[in-house]
């Protein structure tokens, strides 16, 4: 008689515990998919709201990066009075200005992107110095010929960085 009421709880409890698992499977997917939902439309909200603003900041880092370039530059700033040292002190400062001014647009930019403006700032830099140190060099209109012919040669870093940066951004549109 005890086997008989123990198959017959089983018989009851067997089926009721297998419809349960299969009932809190079901739930627990379904919530999964909800959640991932929920996520995907907050992710979509929050790119509608941060694309303009990155592309913003793109946009004003290429705008650097073509006011750095170095053949405009020297195009853009004059000396004063021809002195060597204070025109290319002068080029250096708008630079660093400039860069100062787009300090900010690093947090919507990618690192790698971040790093190529940086190394194009400072490759820009560098060719101001090496140019305005060599000895034949006497006015700062001399200077100004001899940046632009350096440029003329060889790639500006500022068109290497730009190039990135434009690249960067087609991926991610």
């Amino acid at each position: 008689m005890e086997n008989t009421n123990i198959m017959e709880l089983l018989s009851y409890t067997i089926p009721s515990v297998i419809t349960g698992a299969v009932a809190y499977y079901f739930f627990l997917n379904h919530t999964n998919n909800e959640e991932r939902k929920i996520k995907l439309s907050i992710l979509k909200e929050n790119q509608k709201q941060t694309l303009p603003v990155r592309l913003q900041a793109y946009e004003r880092m290429a705008l650097f990066l073509e006011r750095i370039n170095p053949s405009k530059l020297v195009l853009r700033i004059t000396s004063v009075n021809n002195d060597i040292n204070a025109y290319s002190q002068s080029l250096i400062n708008t630079i660093e200005q400039e860069f100062e001014h787009n300090l900010a647009q690093q947090i919507y930019v990618t690192d790698e992107c971040w790093n190529a403006i940086l190394a194009a700032k400072n490759a820009t830099i560098y060719i101001i110095k090496k140019s305005a140190e060599e000895k034949n060099i006497t006015e700062a209109q001399e200077l100004r010929e001899v940046i632009i012919k350096k440029i003329l040669n060889t790639a500006a870093p500022s068109t290497t960085a730009l190039a990135f940066l434009k690249d960067e951004v087609r991926n991610f549109i």
